[in-house]
């Protein structure tokens, strides 16, 4: 068999499994719809994690803070959360609010390491700009330099504020007021 005809077989054979995928997908999406109650298939979490993934440039992810951390930056942030995040994320960024149960995928639990171990780069761009197919919006103004969106993402992590504070380093601890 020459190259030219095993290179078209090999196309042929990744199209049927395509092909293949999509029609199981469809299937089961007429079969069961698209709630946002449901929990989610193993696809589907497959699915989201590389949309979120691929929703932050790869210039974007080594992007250092500029706005450097102190308690009056602190007290800003843990405000703004309070004010624009903790509807969704709640205010122990749990996400076990009546909207962020009610979305999908769910408001992440931003305690967990899947958020605590972004980079600010990645924490900036995900606010800044949001992220397609999920309920996350894009705040800000959308350039690189928006301070109040800096200001937050000392925040987003707080386990990382916990140890900070633990330290001696950050300031005033990350409860925030209910």
């Amino acid at each position: 068999m020459s190259p030219l005809a095993r290179r078209g077989s090999t196309l042929t054979i990744i199209l049927v499994v395509l092909v293949a995928v999509g029609a199981i997908a469809l299937w089961i999406a007429v079969a069961n719809g698209f709630s946002a109650r449901t929990p989610p298939t193993a696809v589907e979490r497959v699915v989201m994690q590389a949309v979120h993934w691929l929703s932050v440039p790869r210039a974007a992810r080594t992007a250092t803070n500029p706005v450097a951390f102190s308690p009056d930056v602190w007290a800003e942030s843990r405000a703004h959360f309070a004010d624009h995040c903790a509807s969704c994320h709640a205010n122990d960024g749990s996400g076990n609010t009546e909207l962020g149960r009610g979305l999908f995928p769910r408001a992440p639990d931003m305690r967990l390491a899947q958020t605590q171990d972004k980079t600010d780069g990645e924490l900036y761009w995900i606010i800044e700009n949001g992220i397609r197919l999920t309920g996350m919006p894009a705040w800000g103004t959308g350039g690189g330099n928006d301070v109040d969106s800096w200001k937050l993402v000392h925040f987003v992590p707080l386990e990382g504020a916990d140890a900070r504070a633990a330290q001696g380093n950050g300031g005033p601890q990350p409860e925030i007021a209910g």
